[in-house]
């Protein structure tokens, strides 16, 4: 019941996740931007998954763009999983 409540005011989890790799592409609209705030700010798992967009997407650009620190080391992957399981409460 809460959930449909919630997805008739904010973004769906779907719709949540579009934007978050919309707004990696390109700019989203101020309205967009706003509702997907509001979205991240009550779902952990959109929260855990903006995350995880967030680390790839900073990997694949310093790849990209090729620094030298491009390589993704078991170190960083450990600290990942780690504070997805803490915010997850596993």
């Amino acid at each position: 019941m809460l959930k449909k409540i919630i997805h008739l005011f904010f973004l769906s989890c779907s719709k949540a996740t579009l934007l978050m790799e919309k707004r990696n592409a390109k700019k989203i609209s101020p309205k967009e931007n706003w509702q997907l705030s509001m979205h991240v700010m009550i779902c952990k798992w959109c929260k855990a998954y903006q995350e995880k967009v967030e680390i790839l997407d900073s990997i694949l650009k310093r790849k990209w763009f090729g620094e030298e620190d491009a390589d993704i080391n078991t170190t960083e992957i450990q600290n990942f999983k780690d504070k997805v399981f803490r915010k997850l409460d596993f």
